[in-house]
């Protein structure tokens, strides 16, 4: 009897013992996805949103990625919509180039709420001036080059509807310097 207590406490640890490493291994794995998910809905949705602010791209595909609150509470959508941007007022720009680090995400596999810090910079943007704007952009005292954007760190709160994240708010932390 003594000897089959103690296998059955044998077997009964190593049964526990398995089921926490099964259950650490499907909360990282959850953990993992919902990263990668966020990190290419992010990547993808701020590209876009540069993508409308500089070269005056459709708004309307940002829905695929902000919600419809996001976007009425981003005070340079709303200043491109009321009357274009000074990339798209003054110049012709044929392509930027996008960059994201994601600083830190936090998601719970069993939450539909996550919270993601991350940088935008866009370090080169190919346009020119419009040659029909020179004289206004001259006396706004604009070059010939698009000005340089703004590496910003974020603060990104996304929430999953019907299995699919949302960026449901985006605050502006701080401007950083080129070299940070």
């Amino acid at each position: 009897m003594k000897y089959l207590r103690r296998l059955m406490w044998h077997i009964a640890r190593q049964l526990l013992m398995i089921l926490f490493i099964l259950s650490i291994l499907i909360v990282v794995f959850y953990y993992a996805m919902n990263s990668a998910n966020i990190y290419v809905l992010l990547k993808d949705g701020m590209a876009r949103r540069a993508q409308v602010i500089t070269m005056g791209d459709d708004a309307s595909a940002l829905l695929d990625y902000f919600s419809p609150a996001c976007i009425e509470r981003d005070k340079i959508l709303q200043d491109v919509s009321a009357g274009g941007s000074v990339y798209t007022n003054y110049y012709s720009v044929n392509g930027i180039d996008h960059r994201l680090s994601l600083v830190s995400v936090w998601c719970w596999p069993w939450e539909d709420i996550a919270r993601a810090v991350f940088v935008e910079d866009i370090p080169g943007i190919d346009g020119k001036l419009l040659s029909y704007r020179r004289q206004e952009a001259s006396q706004a005292g604009l070059d010939s080059l698009p000005p340089a954007w703004q590496k910003i760190r974020y603060s990104a709160v996304l929430t999953r509807e019907t299995g699919r994240w949302m960026i449901r708010s985006l605050t502006a932390e701080k401007v950083l310097s080129r070299d940070e």
